[in-house]
């Protein structure tokens, strides 16, 4: 969740271009295609460690494997063309997110406004204009009792899973109201009414199933009021879907009701706008009240939703503990990444942590191999995985029976479950239309990875040739274009200048030895660089523009010594709102601890300012290899 990563720079739909042979000749520039989600600028990217639904599993496996074994068989920053740095300085060691409250983000809107939780309060023309079925309830309708036993029952605490309440004065408008004194004072439960032995009941329970995706109940909705309540989500340890599934539970309410501008990691606190339809600041307000790691507040009334990609970026605050580096080591390389940046590779999460990485499902894909894909994707593989998992994919393995294998699975909405029940539905002979029932965004998430594992190959050569300054041939943006640097022009540009393709249809390449890399690559995965449109739309690449150094602005940090290593490091949000004192830090202390401060436009990673920082290799694997703290 929190390395946004929204879309690169995508090129304009139009003529097709090639890499250039060996033969000198002019290069037109070129066009960029407008950012269009649905147009291969991709999928929505998740910020930090999001990996394909079902893809990845934690836990151990059958064989008693922890997940450090697991990692054994996953890759290494070389495996994706991670191999660079920019800065000289010496490299030290660390622990990133020891505590998930050591990684903090905050969404920085489309005015460039830090998004911050500052205000729980409802807007003042709530209580001018409530809806009409939230009129007041009469207080005596249910005792402290009944309250207490429907409390507990919201927050999962009644084994019993159910309260009944019995009707004394069994009349059709003292159940009605009973009924709106329930599901007004407790968000997130259903009721109805039984008859037991000619007495009658009310009985509240948690919403589910076709009840929980009902079409949310129709209220009064002033006509001067904004048709979207906007609000700011403070969430603790929660990925932004599992935190919108939540909601959506407890308001009775579709997901897709809400937007959003971009996805938030999971191990981390993060804080970012969300919009709802025709949901009223005070019912939203009123989940605070019984959500866990989960806080809502900012609210105010607008006509419009929000657009994924419309945020200007994220701000961090993190936290690296138990540095080895001296004062002087930790200097030079914050002020390395101050002032000249990193190397804006895509980081390992966006390659997957199995044993078989998301870029080779994508290879497969574009050589239009679809029986490779469905190996790749449902054989057994080495190292942990959930248990059913392991057993579904033995089943595929003896059997090749789709619903023999989809029986194994608990949770059919797994990537494998879905690949299995379209190969059930359509056939082993028509895995194309198997393959679309898999969301799109995961299937597309495949190739965008086999164009990363290009991008960040292309870029370690570019700079392993030429280092940190503009030369001749290589690419820059001139507002919508596209333009290779003549030798005069490279003198007054920067390294910060620079963009490098994603292999595509529709763009440029540099013109100098490197860019003919591009085509040497892709012809040894049997691919034509000169053709890279799919038999099947979705999957035709127009490729994209990337800029190859990114320089993080508002970068400040500090050494800070602390006794407990329990303690948080990072005031949030919510604490100060609370007026939770700040953090007390001995000079003195045991410990020693790295907290920086940065931000970073869309389409960027932060482990990756971050690796340039501690100069070590950010797989698991690696950190495993060597008993080295990266991730904790």
């Amino acid at each position: 969740m929190a390395d946004s990563e929204p879309n690169p720079v995508p090129a304009q739909v139009g003529e097709k271009r090639s890499c250039l042979e060996d033969k000198e000749e002019s290069t037109p520039s070129k066009k960029l295609r407008v950012e269009n989600d649905s147009k291969n600028g991709g999928p929505p990217e998740p910020d930090e460690e999001e990996e394909p639904e079902g893809e990845a599993s934690d836990g151990e496996g059958e064989d008693g494997e922890t997940f450090a074994d697991m990692m054994k068989h996953g890759l290494t920053e070389v495996d994706v063309g991670i191999l660079k740095y920019v800065s000289d300085h010496e490299g030290f060691s660390g622990i990133l997110k020891e505590r998930y409250s050591d990684f903090v983000v905050h969404e920085i809107n489309k005015q460039g406004k830090i998004v911050h939780l500052d205000d729980l309060s409802i807007p003042a023309e709530e209580e001018a204009t409530p809806e009409v079925e939230e009129q007041p309830i009469e207080s005596d309708v249910l005792t402290e009792e009944q309250k207490r036993q429907l409390g507990e029952l919201q927050l999962f605490k009644n084994k019993e899973s159910n309260v009944s309440i019995e009707v004394l004065d069994d009349t059709k408008e003292k159940r009605t109201l009973v009924h709106k004194a329930i599901k007004t004072q407790f968000p997130g439960l259903e009721t109805k009414t039984e008859e037991r032995e000619g007495r009658r009941f009310i009985v509240a329970y948690h919403a589910a199933g076709k009840k929980a995706l009902a079409a949310p109940r129709k209220h009064f909705w002033p006509k001067n009021r904004g048709s979207f309540c906007h609000f700011v989500l403070y969430k603790e340890n929660k990925d932004t879907m599992d935190a919108i599934n939540v909601l959506s539970k407890f308001l009775r309410l579709r997901p897709n009701m809400f937007s959003y501008m971009g996805t938030k990691d999971k191990r981390a606190i993060t804080v970012q706008e969300i919009a709802v339809l025709k949901i009223t600041a005070e019912r939203l307000a009123h989940l605070n009240k019984c959500l866990m790691n989960l806080k809502l507040g900012n609210f105010c009334y607008k006509n419009h939703p929000l657009k994924l990609g419309e945020l200007q970026g994220n701000h961090f605050t993190v936290v690296i503990r138990n540095i080895s580096g001296t004062d002087e080591q930790v200097n030079q390389a914050m002020t390395s990444l101050k002032q000249t940046g990193f190397i804006n590779y895509y980081g390992m999460q966006r390659f997957g942590t199995t044993a078989v990485p998301t870029h080779l499902v994508g290879r497969a894909i574009l050589r239009n191999d679809w029986n490779e894909v469905v190996d790749l994707i449902l054989k057994p593989r080495p190292g942990a995985e959930k248990e059913f998992l392991v057993r579904c994919r033995e089943e595929w393995a003896k059997s090749q029976d789709p619903e023999a294998a989809l029986k194994k699975l608990p949770n059919k909405r797994c990537v494998e479950g879905q690949l299995l029940r379209g190969l059930s539905m359509y056939g082993k002979k028509n895995i194309v239309t198997a393959f679309g029932l898999i969301p799109r965004n995961n299937r597309l998430m495949y190739i965008h990875s086999y164009q990363s594992k290009v991008w960040n190959t292309m870029v370690s050569r570019r700079i392993e040739a030429f280092g940190l300054k503009a030369v001749e041939g290589d690419l820059v943006l001139r507002g919508t274009t596209a333009h290779v640097l003549s030798a005069e022009e490279a003198e007054s540009h920067s390294i910060h200048d620079i963009v490098m393709p994603l292999p595509g249809f529709d763009v440029i390449y540099p013109t100098h030895h490197v860019g003919k890399g591009y085509r040497e690559m892709l012809s040894a995965d049997n691919l034509d660089i000169d053709n890279m449109r799919h038999k099947v739309k979705d999957y035709s690449l127009a490729g994209a523009y990337r800029r190859i150094i990114i320089r993080p602005s508002d970068v400040s940090w500090e050494v800070i010594q602390y006794d407990d290593p329990r303690i948080s490091l990072v005031h949030s949000d919510y604490e100060i709102l609370e007026k939770k004192p700040a953090p007390v830090f001995n000079t003195e202390g045991k410990y020693r601890a790295l907290r920086l401060e940065f931000s970073l436009p869309p389409s960027t990673y932060a482990t990756m300012a971050i690796r340039e920082v501690l100069k070590l290799d950010t797989s698991i694997k690696k950190q495993t290899q060597l008993n080295t703290a990266w991730f904790n």
